[in-house]
């Protein structure tokens, strides 16, 4: 497994509209091939992650251009450009 962990900044008061858009995705973001797991954090400040764990790094690369389109719907929400970085899944466990 390959995790895509993707920090952002919401701009001040989009939270609300950016998780209503984000919720809107929803089918796009988990219709993407090999995705496993999706889990978005942010605080109260804006600032958060995404976390994507997909079958391969392969295949998070080959989905590389659609997660681009995607994270476009957020651009008048977000504060600067997301920075994403790979990492291979060490241990993924949940009760």
């Amino acid at each position: 497994m390959f995790a895509r962990v993707t920090h952002y900044k919401m701009k001040s008061g989009s939270r609300d509209a950016a998780t209503e858009l984000m919720n809107s995705l929803r089918d796009q973001i988990m219709g993407m091939p090999g995705m496993q797991h999706f889990l978005n954090v942010m605080n109260a400040d804006g600032s958060g992650y995404v976390v994507a764990v997909v079958e391969s790094e392969a295949t998070s690369k080959a989905n590389a251009e659609t997660v681009a389109r995607l994270w476009s719907n957020f651009a008048g929400h977000l504060e600067a450009p997301p920075k994403p970085e790979g990492y291979d899944v060490i241990a993924s466990w949940s009760n």
